[in-house]
C-alpha cells in the first residue's frame, strides 16, 4: 500500500510545500539566533514589528538564494546599521517599490559583505 492511498486528503505537492515551510522557518530561526547573539544588547531595540520584517525578508532570502550560499552566511556579524538597511529593503519588497529579486540581491550584499 502506498501512502496515497493512506492519505489521499494530502497531496505529494502539499507535503512538499509544508516541507519548504518548515526547512524555511528553521533556517530563519537559526539565523535570527545568531544575529540576536552577535548583536547582544542592540538585538533588544529592536520593535517586535522589526523583527517579524526581518525575519520575513530573511525567509524570502533563504527561498531565492542557494542553499550552500544560505550556509556561508554570517549572521552572527551583522550589526544594527546593517538590520536596519535590511529593514530598509524589506519595506521596499512590501510596498512592491522595486524588482523583489533586485531587493533580494541586494539584502544579500549587505551580509555577504560580512563574511
Amino acid at each position: 500500500m502506498n501512502m496515497n492511498n493512506q492519505r489521499p486528503d494530502v497531496s505529494d505537492e502539499e507535503i512538499g510545500m509544508r516541507t519548504f515551510q518548515i526547512r524555511k522557518a528553521r533556517a530563519v530561526e537559526r539565523a535570527m539566533e545568531r544575529m540576536r547573539q552577535g548583536m547582544k544588547t542592540e538585538w533588544s531595540m529592536l520593535s517586535m514589528g522589526e523583527v517579524e520584517a526581518l525575519g520575513w525578508v530573511l525567509g524570502e532570502l533563504w527561498a531565492y538564494v542557494a542553499h550552500s550560499d544560505w550556509e556561508e552566511l554570517h549572521f552572527s556579524k551583522l550589526r544594527m546599521v546593517d538590520i536596519q538597511e535590511i529593514l530598509g529593503f524589506a519595506r521596499e519588497i512590501a510596498k512592491h517599490t522595486r524588482n523583489s529579486v533586485d531587493v533580494l540581491q541586494d539584502v544579500n550584499k549587505i551580509i555577504v559583505a560580512k563574511n
